[in-house]
C-alpha cells in the first residue's frame, strides 16, 4: 500500500471497527451481565465498562480487531453479522481472559492506563475472572445456532489450547539465555495467530462457507496474526508509554525473549554480545541499563528485521483472503483492517 493509500485505509478500517463495536460490544455485555454479580464487577472492571467502585467511566474497551475480523469474515462469504454474532462474543471474551492471566504471568501491572485487575484487585480475583470468560465463551457458542454450536465450538477450543501452549512456550523462554528466532515465529503463531485465525474461520462457518474458503479465511487470520505479534513486539520494546499505556522497554525488563530480542541476541554483532552480558544481570533492568539495552537491540538491526518481516505476512494474508472469493466491500474493510493491525499504514 502507497502512501496516498494510508488515510482512506485508516479511515475504512477504523470504520469497520466502529461498526462491529456496535454491533458486539452490546453483546459482549450481555453475555457478561449474566456471571455471578462478584465476577461480573471483576470482568466489568477489566473490560473498561467501571473503575473499582463501579464507577464508570473507567477507560478504555480496547479496539475490537477480533470481533471485527469474524464478523467480517461472515459477510465476506455472504453471510450477515447477526449469524456470526456469537462467534464474535465468544473471541472477545476469550481474548479478554488470555490477557487476564497473561498480564498475571508477565508482572505487567497495567493495562491501558489503568491497574491491571491482578493489581487492583489481587492474583486470585484475576485468575477467576479468566477462567469464568473463557468458560463464557464456550458457553455462548454451545448456544448458538448451526455450525457455531459444533464444529465453531471445536475450532475455538483448540485455538485456545494452542494459545495456552505458546503462552507457556513465552514464559519458558524467559529462562533461557538464547532462543532461536524460528521457536519465537512457532510461539507467537500459537499465542496470537491461531485466535485471530479461529475469528476468522468462526465467521466463515457462520455463513455455511465450504471448507476450502473457510481455510483461506483461516490462513488470512493466521497471518495477520503472525503480522500483529511481530508489530506488538516492536512496541513491547519502542512503544510510547502515551500509546502504549505500559513502559517503554517493557519486554527486556520482563526478559521476554520476543522475535527482535530473539534476532538481536543471535544477530553475532558486538551489540548482542553486550546485551546478552546486559541481561545476564542479577535483577531487573535499572532505567539506564533499560534504555542501554534498548539501544543495543536496535545497533543489531532487530528493529528493521522484525517490521519487515511483519510487512511481508501482510500480503500473503491477502492472497489467503483472495482466494476465499470474498464480497468485495467485506474484503476491502478486511484489508483495511490488516494493514491498519500490524501498522503498515502509518
Amino acid at each position: 500500500m502507497d502512501a496516498s493509500a494510508a488515510i482512506p485505509a485508516r479511515r475504512g478500517a477504523e470504520g469497520a471497527l466502529e461498526r462491529s463495536r456496535a454491533l458486539a460490544r452490546p453483546a459482549v455485555r450481555a453475555a457478561v451481565e449474566r456471571l455471578p454479580v462478584r465476577v461480573r464487577h471483576l470482568a466489568g472492571y477489566h473490560l473498561g465498562w467501571w473503575d473499582r467502585d463501579g464507577l464508570p467511566p473507567a477507560g478504555s474497551q480496547g479496539k475490537g480487531v477480533r470481533a471485527a475480523l469474524t464478523l467480517l469474515s461472515c459477510e465476506a462469504i455472504g453471510g450477515s453479522r447477526a449469524a456470526a454474532l456469537p462467534a464474535a462474543v465468544a473471541v472477545e471474551l476469550v481474548h479478554h481472559a488470555s490477557l487476564l492471566h497473561d498480564d498475571i504471568i508477565g508482572g505487567d501491572r497495567i493495562r491501558r492506563g489503568h491497574p491491571a485487575l491482578w493489581a487492583a484487585f489481587g492474583v486470585p480475583a484475576s485468575i477467576l475472572a479468566g477462567d469464568a470468560l473463557f468458560f463464557l465463551a464456550t458457553q455462548v457458542l454451545h448456544e448458538a445456532d448451526g455450525p457455531l454450536a459444533a464444529t465453531g465450538l471445536a475450532r475455538l477450543n483448540g485455538a485456545v489450547q494452542d494459545l495456552i501452549d505458546g503462552e507457556y512456550a513465552d514464559v519458558l523462554f524467559q529462562d533461557r539465555p538464547d532462543v532461536p528466532v524460528a521457536e519465537t515465529q512457532t510461539m507467537s503463531q500459537a499465542k496470537t495467530g491461531a485466535l485471530m485465525a479461529a475469528a476468522c474461520e468462526l465467521g466463515a462457518l457462520a455463513a455455511g462457507a465450504r471448507l476450502a474458503r473457510v481455510e483461506d479465511l483461516r490462513a488470512f487470520g493466521a497471518h495477520l496474526g503472525a503480522a500483529f505479534h511481530l508489530a506488538d513486539d516492536l512496541l513491547g520494546i519502542w512503544g510510547e508509554p502515551a500509546v502504549t499505556g505500559k513502559p517503554r522497554g517493557g519486554d527486556l525488563s520482563a526478559s521476554k525473549k520476543s522475535g527482535p530480542i530473539a534476532y538481536a541476541l543471535a544477530s553475532g554483532t558486538p551489540a548482542a554480545d553486550a546485551l546478552a552480558r546486559l541481561l545476564a544481570g542479577s535483577g531487573p533492568l535499572s532505567e539506564a541499563h533499560l534504555g542501554q539495552a534498548v539501544a543495543l537491540v536496535e545497533a543489531t538491526g532487530a528493529h528493521t528485521w522484525a517490521l519487515d518481516k511483519a510487512l511481508r505476512h501482510t500480503p500473503t494474508a491477502g492472497d489467503h483472503l483472495e482466494a476465499a472469493a470474498p464480497e468485495p466491500l467485506a474484503a476491502a474493510e478486511l484489508t483495511a483492517l490488516a494493514y491498519l493491525v500490524t501498522g503498515r499504514d502509518r
